[in-house]
């Protein structure tokens, strides 16, 4: 991939040791950028790190979960000091869920939510005053087209990707005068495990891959849809197939889409 805009910037990724996450640090650090790779799996960053090859030495692993950002503050700062900026912030790391609301312990709603939306503003929101005082930043959340409707099996997998719209939209109005840029990718269908990780109603995960998903398109292919719409500054990149149709059904004919998603397995 050829990205000259990209050379030399600092590209920080969660959720990179696999996935779309995985497959944007491959990306990012073949168009030349300086990447920090993030995710609860040091392991998985290190493998990733090395399959980058002659390009490893741009790649820094940053682990860091999610679910406890206690510490963030003191990891930015860290990574301010070694690489002086954050040009552009891509929050891809979350989890899923697979499990009625009726069977969905309220422990189990907090930890997603946890997850998926404050473990993304609190990286966000300690990077963001850096990007502010150097005028110029991009930062990226990851929804869900489960992030604009509701879906059986998703309740707050689907509520903490809507919460994220309004927090990257009220983001970007507040900070556009700073040449604060921000995007939200909205993925359909994407061939990794994020079902085989998905938490059921015990806390444990699905441990199995669903058959739509399996039908998805490549991360390799989900993450270059994804850099063509931060090079060309959309607030939304949709990402996948047929199923993205859901999202204009939902918005024009709201009877037809329950009629659908009625239909639809659910897992």
């Amino acid at each position: 991939m050829k990205n000259s805009i990209f050379n030399n910037k600092v590209v920080w990724i969660t959720g990179a040791s696999s996935g779309i996450g995985e497959a944007l640090v491959y990306q990012f650090a073949n168009s030349g950028a300086r990447v920090i790779a993030s995710s609860n799996d040091l392991p998985g960053l290190q493998r990733v790190r090395e399959a980058c090859g002659d390009k490893s030495e741009q790649v820094t692993c940053a682990p860091f979960d999610l679910s406890d950002t206690s510490g963030i503050d003191e990891i930015v700062s860290q990574q301010i000091t070694a690489k002086g900026k954050i040009d552009f912030l891509l929050n891809i790391g979350g989890i899923s869920q697979r499990a009625r609301i009726d069977e969905t312990p309220l422990w189990l709603d907090r930890k997603i939510f946890e997850i998926n939306y404050f473990g993304t503003i609190a990286l966000t929101k300690a990077v963001l005053p850096y990007m502010i005082r150097q005028k110029s930043g991009h930062i990226i959340a990851t929804s869900s087209i489960s992030g604009r409707f509701g879906f059986p099996l998703r309740s707050t997998y689907s509520a903490s990707k809507q919460a994220l719209h309004g927090f990257f939209e009220t983001l970007y109005l507040e900070n556009k005068s700073s040449n604060i840029r921000t995007s939200v990718i909205i993925p359909g269908r994407v061939d990794t495990a994020i079902s085989y990780h998905a938490l059921n109603a015990t806390g444990k995960e699905h441990g199995r891959l669903d058959e739509g998903q399996a039908k998805g398109i490549s991360p390799a292919k989900a993450a270059q849809i994804i850099i063509k719409g931060i090079l060309r500054n959309k607030r939304e990149i949709l990402v996948g197939k047929s199923e993205l149709m859901l999202l204009h059904i939902r918005r024009y004919m709201p009877w037809l889409f329950f009629r659908i998603a009625d239909k639809i397995k659910s897992t």
